[in-house]
């Protein structure tokens, strides 16, 4: 998990701002409210740098000096109470467990709103990770605004960045983890991913098309507009 800090960190250097002064650290206590430069989106250009906000869950994890180099990065937009998630959830905690002894980072965001659906909210986020032993920062974007950076539309959503020595981050995949759906009867295998996974740490190509993911909406908070 502390690699996966350092590719927050070093993602959202490259992406949002030219300067950052500090690292987003996870550990066990933290539930409050943490300045994170988290993230961004591949056609982010000439969008001024803006600072959001995330809450952690209270998973084990530690500090990594500022000048450590970024892994290749996934992150997921998941959540506790999808259907189309629990279905894979424990697949995506073999997947994470796999690809990190590859080297790559991996974290996880929830950004539904605790309005309508508490039970996806940081301390029942905690008893998630804890109970599934995930082995990868799981955050709470509360303002919304990290999954609207991202253009995440549903739960599961998966995203991955290659790094290229001091290039900035790539986002090189958008899509899903593979064609398995609850109830369709189709074996979880994780696939499309891992085929993906596969040529970025390999500097390959992506050799398959990138299919959108399917599961729950996002919840935005209600009176906002995506």
């Amino acid at each position: 998990m502390a690699m996966a800090a350092i590719a927050a960190s070093e993602l959202c250097t490259s992406i949002l701002t030219p300067k950052i002064s500090s690292l987003a650290h996870f550990s066990p206590s933290l539930t409050r409210t943490r300045n994170l430069l988290l993230l961004g989106h591949h056609n982010w250009k000439q969008r001024p740098a803006k600072r959001l906000v995330i809450r952690a869950a209270r998973i084990q994890s530690k500090a990594v000096p500022l000048k450590s180099r970024a892994p290749n990065f996934e992150v997921m937009f998941i959540c506790n109470h999808c259907p189309f998630v629990i279905h894979l959830k424990r697949d995506i905690v073999k997947l994470a467990n796999d690809y990190d002894r590859k080297g790559l980072a991996t974290v996880a965001i929830s950004s539904n709103s605790i309005v309508t659906h508490p039970q996806d909210g940081p301390d029942f986020m905690a008893e998630e990770a804890k109970s599934f032993d995930y082995p990868f920062p799981y955050l709470y974007d509360e303002t919304q605004e990290v999954a609207h950076a991202f253009g995440a539309a549903c739960t599961p959503d998966f995203f991955i960045f290659k790094k290229d020595g001091r290039r900035p981050f790539e986002l090189s995949y958008h899509g899903q983890f593979d064609d398995s759906r609850p109830n369709n009867n189709r074996p979880i295998t994780g696939r499309d991913l891992r085929i993906a996974l596969d040529c970025v740490l390999s500097a390959r190509p992506i050799s398959i098309p990138q299919k959108p993911s399917i599961g729950c909406s996002i919840k935005w908070h209600p009176g906002s507009m995506k």
